[in-house]
């Protein structure tokens, strides 16, 4: 548990500028004490306790300004910046490394039942005011614009903008197209990609 704490904390102080100190971000930042109360309701809500889960985060949404279902599946760094306004639908699926700003929303379409909530692979960042709806799944190592509206899965290594979305910008290296899968990849290729 201290750990997965000690981790969160170096992952906001990545990612956020204003963040100078460890109990500076303790004390101001509100989308990590989101995140941690969502993995106490969710911890409950695997756990039988669902009634007691949604009305945890029922009190954490107005704490905190971050409504986030008990039932959504989190992976780890996960980073709420200016968290206000963001809801994520119970679900909703998000990998690891990903980031949202605020006014985000992970949300559904109807009143369908099943898996109706988007799918966010690792290393995807949200942009401010960007809706996301229904069963899609939008790639690894994505960005969405801010304001954009998304409705159809996004592919890996892109940039999305607009409403609705389409793609802006492919991320894909030429060099990595010509190495099969199977082998590792040269550190050098991966620094040359990233430029």
């Amino acid at each position: 548990m201290f750990d997965r704490i000690r981790e969160d904390i170096a992952t906001f102080r990545s990612h956020d500028p204003a963040a100078t100190s460890t109990i500076s971000i303790l004390l101001n930042s509100p989308g990590m004490r989101a995140i941690w109360a969502y993995r106490r309701q969710h911890w409950l809500w695997t756990h039988g306790h669902k009634l007691l889960a949604r009305t945890l985060s029922t009190w954490s949404r107005h704490r905190f300004g971050v409504e986030i279902h008990p039932g959504a599946t989190i992976g780890r760094r996960f980073v709420i910046d200016h968290g206000m306004g963001i809801v994520v639908g119970e679900t909703t699926i998000i990998g690891d490394d990903c980031q949202l700003y605020q006014g985000v929303t992970l949300g559904g379409t109807g009143k369908e039942g099943g898996k109706r909530h988007p799918t966010l692979g690792n290393n995807v960042m949200v942009g401010a005011g960007t809706i996301v709806l229904g069963d899609i799944h939008i790639g690894d190592n994505v960005k969405v614009a801010a304001g954009s509206v998304v409705v159809h899965d996004v592919p890996a290594d892109t940039t999305v903008a607009g409403n609705p979305a389409h793609v802006v910008r492919e991320r894909t290296c030429p060099m990595l197209r010509l190495i099969p899968l199977s082998r590792d990849v040269d550190e050098n290729i991966r620094w040359s990609c990233a430029l």
